[in-house]
C-alpha cells in the first residue's frame, strides 16, 4: 500500500495530510502560537485542591489551569517528588537515576491532600490538549516516546505493544530489552519494533534517556510554570509514530522544513532519504496532489460513498452520531440482506477513515441499516474492527445491538479537526454546500447511470452557476466525464433551479 505525507507550509500554520493510495486519511495541524502539545512536559506548580473531584488544579502557563486527577499522579509520585527536590538543592546530580532510591508508592485508594499541597512544584506532563472551555488533562507518570520504545522513569516495567501477536516475537523484545534498559527506568516497547535488531532499539533507547537527562538539567534554573521538555515537532511525531516501508513520497513546499524533514529521516532511516522531495511547483501544493477536493467533500455534514450510499454526521456536546443511508443505490441482481451488508461494509471503511481524518474523539453512535441475519452482522464488527487497527488513538468498539447501533468510543487528546465547507448562497442569503461537495454527489449518480444501462445520450440539467463551474478550466470537469465515461454528458444551465438542485435526463430511459 502506497503511503504519502504532504506538507503545507504558511506563515502561521503548517498541515499535514496523509495519503493511502491517493486517499486523505488523516489531516493534522501546527500552528505557531499553539504553546501545549500532548507530550510536553511542565514543572508545574499546584493550585487549589480539590477534595470532592480527588484532583488538583495545576498551573502551566496557560489561560485555563490544568487537570490533574489522583488516578493520574503515578504510584512513583513520592519519588519523582523527591529526585525534584534533589535537582532544585543540587543534592541530586545524577539524572541517570542509577543510584536513585525509590520511595514507597502510593496508596492507590488515597486522597489528594495526602500526597499534594497547595504550592508544590511537580513535572508534569499534558495527555489532553485544551478543548472547548477545559483546560488541559494532566498526568505525573512521565514517559518519553521514541520511535521504538517509550522510556518511563520511576518504573523498571517492561511491556510490549499488544498489536504484536507473535509470543516469540514479544519473547524477543522482553529479552533484548531487559539487555539494555538503564535502570529505575521502564519500557514500553511500541509496534514498529517488532523485527529490529538490538542496535536499532538500543539507539532509539539512548536518544530518549538523552532527552530526559537535558530536561533535568533544566529544571534547576526553571521557574514554574516553565515547558522544560517539548515533544517534537507535528512533523517529526507523525513520521516517528506512522513512517514504515510503505511511504514513497514526502513532499514539502517549505525549503527549511523540506531539510528538517530529511535530517529527521536520515537519522530513523537513511536508505529511504530519497523520498523527501520539495514542491516547487507554481500549483499550490493541496491543489496539486487533489487533496483540496477531498477535504471539501470529505468535511461535510453528508459524507458521499460509492454507487449513491451516503453517511449523516451529527456532532453533539455528548457525542457524534453517523447514520448510514443506501440512498438510490439498488441491484436487482442481490437480495434486500445482501444489499443492505454490502453497503454497511463500505460505510465501516468511510466510518474509519472519518474518525481518523476528523480526529473524532468520545462516543460515536453509528445507525447501520438493518440487518437480521446474525452471521451478517458478526461480519460487519469484524470487519469494523479490522477497518480500526489502523487508527493509532485508543479506541474500543461494541458489538451491533439489538437495535442495530454500534457504538465507539475514542480517546480525545486534542480538539476535533472542523473544516468549513459551506459558503454564501448566492441565490439568499444563509450558506449552501460549497460547489465541489454537490459534484461529488453528481458524479456517484453519474457513476450508476453509466453502470447500470447503456444510454445514448445522458444530459445533466443544473443551476448556471454550477453548469460554468463544471465548464471551466482545461481540461473541465465535463471534459473527464469524457475521457472516463467515453461519453459526452451534455450540461444544460436552467435558471429555474435552485444552486443545490440537479437533474438527469436519459434518452430511451426514465427520469
Amino acid at each position: 500500500m502506497k503511503t504519502e505525507l504532504i506538507i503545507r507550509s504558511s506563515s502561521s500554520d503548517i498541515d499535514f495530510a496523509l495519503l493511502k493510495e491517493g486517499r486523505l486519511i488523516e489531516l493534522n495541524k501546527e500552528t505557531n502560537d499553539n504553546k501545549i502539545s500532548v507530550g510536553d512536559i511542565f514543572l508545574a506548580k499546584i493550585g487549589k485542591t480539590l477534595t470532592g473531584l480527588n484532583a488538583a488544579f495545576v498551573n502551566v502557563n496557560y489561560a485555563k489551569d490544568g487537570f490533574l486527577h489522583y488516578h493520574d499522579l503515578g504510584a512513583q509520585l513520592l519519588s519523582l517528588a523527591k529526585f525534584i527536590k534533589g535537582v532544585n538543592t543540587g543534592k541530586q546530580k545524577d539524572f541517570t537515576l542509577k543510584n536513585f532510591h525509590f520511595e514507597k508508592d502510593i496508596d492507590k485508594n488515597g486522597n489528594i491532600n495526602d500526597v499534594l499541597k497547595t504550592g508544590q512544584e511537580l513535572l508534569v506532563q499534558i495527555v489532553k490538549e485544551p478543548i472547548s472551555t477545559k483546560g488541559p488533562r494532566l498526568n505525573s507518570e512521565l514517559s518519553i516516546a521514541g520511535r521504538y520504545l517509550v522510556l518511563v522513569p520511576f518504573s523498571n516495567r517492561i511491556s510490549v505493544s499488544q498489536k504484536i501477536d507473535d509470543p516469540k516475537e514479544k519473547e524477543r523484545l522482553k529479552r533484548l530489552i531487559k539487555s539494555i534498559k538503564p535502570k529505575n527506568f521502564g519500557v514500553i516497547v511500541r509496534t514498529v519494533a517488532q523485527d529490529k535488531k538490538v542496535a536499532d532499539l538500543d539507539k532509539d533507547l539512548q536518544n530518549s534517556l538523552e532527552r530526559w537527562v537535558g530536561m533535568c538539567k533544566q529544571i534547576k534554573r526553571a521557574k514554574p510554570p516553565t515547558k522544560v521538555l517539548s515533544e517534537l515537532n507535528r512533523a517529526s511525531s507523525i513520521l516517528r509514530d506512522v513512517f514504515n516501508d510503505s511511504f514513497s513520497n514526502i513532499i514539502v513546499d517549505d525549503e527549511a522544513l523540506f531539510f528538517e524533514i530529511k535530517d529527521y529521516i536520515q537519522e530513523i532511516a537513511p536508505a529511504k532519504e530519497s523520498i523527501v522531495k520539495l514542491h516547487n511547483s507554481s500549483v499550490p501544493i493541496f491543489e496539486k496532489y487533489g487533496i483540496e477536493r477531498q477535504i471539501k467533500t470529505a468535511f461535510g455534514k453528508t459524507v458521499s460513498m460509492s454507487r449513491g450510499a451516503y453517511l449523516v454526521i451529527e456532532h453533539t456536546e455528548a457525542l457524534h452520531v453517523i447514520d448510514v443511508n443506501s440512498g438510490n443505490r439498488s441491484n436487482k441482481a442481490k437480495s434486500q440482506a445482501e444489499t443492505a451488508l454490502e453497503v454497511n461494509l463500505i460505510a465501516a471503511s468511510e466510518i474509519a477513515r472519518q474518525l481518523q481524518l476528523r480526529d473524532m474523539g468520545g462516543i460515536i453512535v453509528v445507525d447501520f441499516i438493518d440487518m437480521h441475519r446474525a452471521e451478517d452482522r458478526q461480519k460487519l464488527y469484524d470487519h469494523m474492527k479490522k477497518e480500526m487497527n489502523f487508527d493509532r488513538t485508543k479506541h474500543k468498539i461494541l458489538p451491533p445491538s439489538k437495535f442495530g447501533l454500534v457504538q465507539i468510543t475514542r480517546q480525545r487528546v486534542r480538539p476535533e479537526m472542523i473544516i468549513k465547507t459551506r459558503e454564501p448562497n448566492p441565490n439568499k442569503n444563509g450558506e449552501v454546500e460549497a460547489p465541489i461537495v454537490l459534484i461529488d454527489k453528481i458524479e456517484n449518480e453519474l457513476d450508476k447511470i453509466i453502470n447500470l444501462k447503456n444510454y445514448k445520450k445522458v444530459t445533466l440539467n443544473v443551476h448556471p452557476f454550477i453548469a460554468s463551474y463544471l465548464k471551466q478550466g482545461y481540461p473541465s470537469i465535463q471534459a473527464k466525464w469524457f475521457f472516463k465515461y467515453k461519453k459526452w454528458i451534455k450540461i444544460l444551465p436552467r435558471d429555474a433551479y435552485q444552486y443545490l438542485q440537479y437533474h438527469f435526463d436519459r434518452v430511451n430511459g426514465s427520469k
